[in-house]
């Protein structure tokens, strides 16, 4: 199977690191992280003027028309700079708005209901995608690893949800929220409005490059999307893209240890000369080109949707977890602990890392989830792989 990107898949990773190179600068990401806000401002203003928002989103509907594939060069582009941007939970939450539109499970002109007691403030479903699409508005993904963190039931004629979601990344800037909740018909998909943003306050968090925020609902009315498949569909996207920010964040923290490991002289020598410290660097390449090959197949698997989409969302969302941790610990014995220090970029890209480790599921749950889908053809004596 050939991983290799095509060309316009190489162009538009040319693109996006040019722009992130000039523009999240790791000056310009100490200085965001020095800051309140909840982004860089400037820095989404550019990616929405080329497009990035809307980059799958079909030509007809004013997208660039692109694949999952594309939106994952993104998402390494993104975690390789570690750039404070709420790029994934707006293309996700977009993502599920359209497709249900798209489903006939929701209408166009339907409401996503606001904060007030009836659902007042509310957003129309295409205006909500098309500020999503622009970049003038922002997304959030509610997730938890508890099911029912988040209860749905009805009321009336709609939804209203309650509890308390794992952190929420970007939820301090989204005005759109789409939440996985439980319902008493099995798991389900909903959309909250939050008009101008703001509707939850930033909590402190080890990860600085990015916003968190305690999701806490007590009969939130909200429109529900969709039920199983729609729940599966967009955990299958979410852990791959988070896997594939995994993989930037990875390959950069290997090659500024590799730097390092030519730059540092240690008893007259540049401690890459050292054994234990080329097996070191080599462990993480082999770990870097495995995270790879597994993100860039689960991209293609669940936006092709190829029946084992769902089983290489999760093998890549538990390899690029696990791989994850060893790089960033291979990166700081290399630079011999002072890259966790604040002084050191490469303690960013660790505590980022650690995020995303648990972001939609760590390996342990993902893990899991490959036991539940293989087992029935393991019980069938079929093959698993």
């Amino acid at each position: 199977m050939d991983f290799e990107l095509s060309e316009d898949q190489q162009a538009l990773r040319a693109g996006a690191g040019a722009l992130l190179d000039d523009l999240a600068a790791p000056a310009r990401v100490r200085a965001h992280c020095a800051g309140d806000e909840p982004y860089d401002r400037a820095l989404w203003a550019a990616m929405a003027e080329q497009g990035w928002p809307a980059v799958d989103q079909p030509d007809a509907a004013g997208g660039l028309g692109l694949g999952l594939v594309e939106v994952a060069v993104l998402c390494e582009a993104l975690g390789s700079h570690v750039a404070p941007v709420p790029f994934l939970g707006t293309v996700l939450a977009r993502g599920a708005l359209a497709e249900a539109v798209a489903a006939g499970r929701v209408g166009g002109g339907d409401p996503v209901p606001g904060p007030g007691p009836a659902g007042g403030a509310d957003i129309a479903v295409d205006e909500a995608v098309v500020r999503l699409a622009t970049g003038e508005g922002v997304g959030a993904l509610a997730w938890s690893r508890r099911p029912d963190a988040l209860a749905a039931r009805r009321a009336g004629d709609g939804w209203v949800l309650s509890g308390r979601a794992d952190p929420v990344v970007d939820a301090a800037a989204a005005e759109v929220v789409v939440a996985f909740a439980r319902t008493d018909d099995g798991p389900g998909l909903f959309a909250l409005a939050v008009p101008g943003g703001g509707g939850w306050a930033a909590e402190p968090a080890m990860d600085r490059t990015r916003s968190q925020s305690w999701l806490v609902l007590e009969d939130r009315p909200a429109l529900a999307l969709g039920g199983a498949d729609a729940v599966d569909g967009l955990w299958d996207k979410a852990a791959t893209l988070a896997a594939a920010e995994m993989l930037g964040s990875a390959r950069r923290a290997m090659e500024m240890a590799v730097e390092y490991a030519k730059d540092r002289v240690q008893f007259g020598r540049p401690i890459g000369s050292f054994q234990a410290v080329k097996h070191r660097c080599a462990d993480m390449l082999v770990d870097v080109e495995g995270m790879h090959s597994s993100a860039y197949y689960a991209a293609w698997a669940v936006g092709a949707a190829d029946p084992e989409a769902d089983a290489a969302a999760s093998a890549a969302k538990v390899w690029c977890s696990d791989a994850s941790a060893r790089v960033m610990a291979g990166a700081l014995q290399v630079h011999g602990g002072i890259g966790f220090t604040w002084e050191h970029d490469l303690h960013l890209y660790v505590k980022r890392a650690q995020l995303d480790r648990l972001r939609f599921g760590d390996a342990t749950v993902h893990r899991e989830r490959l036991a539940r889908i293989l087992r029935p053809r393991a019980e069938k004596g079929e093959p698993v792989l």
